[in-house]
């Protein structure tokens, strides 16, 4: 039997992604979905965005904008988005069909900020990334590892686990689906726009800062 993960990151306060995402995965009939942290943070719909979480019963883990609209703006923003984040998670694990899932925002054990960056700015592998982090999983005993925060876009084998990175819903416009036990990952584009396998501030084009 085989099992189907959809797994998305780094809503960042923006619905529209989001509810494309989870369509896309209901279509494909994904038995769970995973997301991997920043559900605050630049956009202004963290609310819907919560409830789109909520209703799809989408497992999700803290990430460090999460944490840093909690100690910040929480008090003078929406009730329901504070009481939802302040009860996440910062790891996830599992044992799906055999295999070893663990989810955290960065890295592994419970990093928020050190993120797993395998892309150059032109989106070609950066070889001693991979093997520095092939050599620091060795100490884990992980099938597959889930992570965001680099809004970086890769499925890597590093040495014995799969660490996947779905993307920004937001900034790259991507989302993945996991097959278990196959360990097959498929990146799928939001929003009809091109997928960015990397993004970050200083990359961002005119169009984009006037949004």
């Amino acid at each position: 039997m085989s099992v189907k993960i959809g797994l998305i990151s780094d809503i960042h306060a923006t619905a529209t992604p989001l509810r494309q995402a989870l369509a896309i995965f209901k279509q494909q009939s994904v038995d769970l979905v995973l997301c991997a942290g920043d559900i605050a943070g630049y956009g202004a719909e963290l609310e819907k965005s919560v409830d789109l979480l909520v209703a799809n019963g989408c497992v999700t883990i803290l990430g460090n904008h999460d944490v840093w609209y909690l100690d910040h703006q929480a008090e003078e923003q929406e009730k329901g988005a504070e009481t939802f984040l302040y009860n996440l998670p910062v790891t996830w694990n599992s044992t799906i069909e055999g295999k070893q899932i663990y989810a955290v925002h960065a890295s592994p054990p419970f990093s928020m900020s050190r993120g797993i960056t395998l892309l150059d700015q032109y989106e070609n592998i950066l070889s001693a990334e991979k093997e520095r982090w092939a050599h620091e999983l060795k100490k884990y005993n992980y099938d597959v590892l889930v992570v965001g925060h680099t809004h970086q876009v890769f499925a890597e084998l590093l040495g014995q686990t799969l660490v996947i990175n779905p993307g920004s819903t937001t900034f790259n416009h991507t989302c993945a689906i996991l097959s278990l036990p196959e360990l097959k990952v498929s990146i799928v584009p939001l929003s009809g726009k091109t997928p960015r396998k990397v993004w970050h501030w200083g990359m961002m084009n005119k169009e984009e800062l006037s949004m």
